[in-house]
């Protein structure tokens, strides 16, 4: 203050000036700062959003199926080949070959993102597919729904609500362009009748019906 000069114009103007250009370096010096921690939250929040969401379709992929076979089956369809079980192999082998490679993916994505608990289930989870064992995964799907809910402030599911296991989604099988089309050619050779004739009974030979494309009742 004792800089400060007010005994003439001249004084005056320069001291109202100074007092000018510090409060915009204070201003401008706070901005930053707010620019900077906002920034540093839209990270950790794009951060916290990608790893919910990624947690959340593991979790709709490990635990989408309440009844059935809810272990996951590590075998390979040219292990059902070997052993001879060709039927088995056609109806249920490309159909546990999809659900399984879902089920690996999901771990992988628990591994990178999931709370230690949650890795050290998804680890274990993934040794024993990898030594050929069939696999339960209800205890680390009920480990990410609580840790889902917690993160959505979500009230905690009350212990009176039976829930049960939860397993892998079952993944429907799909058959190839080629097999179709193959499907559709004999359909339209065996109605022999005109174009129209023979489009009906191609479509319908060339696409399977709901139970064959891995639909469980």
């Amino acid at each position: 203050m004792r800089n400060l000069d007010f005994t003439s114009w001249q004084g005056l103007l320069s001291t109202l000036i100074g007092l000018a250009v510090i409060t915009l370096i204070g201003v401008g010096i706070r901005l930053l700062a707010m620019q900077t921690v906002q920034q540093r939250r839209e990270r950790a929040n794009r951060q916290i959003n990608e790893r919910l969401r990624t947690l959340i379709a593991a979790y709709k992929t490990l635990g989408g199926s309440f009844t059935g076979n809810l272990a996951v089956d590590p075998t390979h369809l040219r292990q059902l080949r070997e052993r001879g079980e060709a039927e088995a192999a056609m109806a249920a082998g490309e159909r546990a070959r999809r659900t399984r490679d879902a089920v690996e993916a999901a771990l992988s994505d628990i591994i990178l993102l999931g709370t230690e608990r949650q890795v050290e289930l998804a680890a274990h989870a993934a040794n024993e597919l990898v030594a050929g064992r069939p696999v339960h995964i209800d205890e680390l799907v009920v480990s990410l729904r609580d840790f889902i809910r917690e993160v959505l402030d979500l009230d905690p599911i009350p212990s009176s609500v039976g829930i049960p296991k939860q397993g892998p989604a079952r993944v429907a099988a799909q058959r190839g362009k080629g097999e179709g089309n193959k499907g559709g050619a004999s359909g339209g050779g065996k109605a022999g009748g005109g174009m129209a004739a023979g489009a009906g009974p191609g479509l319908g030979g060339g696409l399977p019906a709901d139970d064959e494309t891995g639909h469980h009742h």
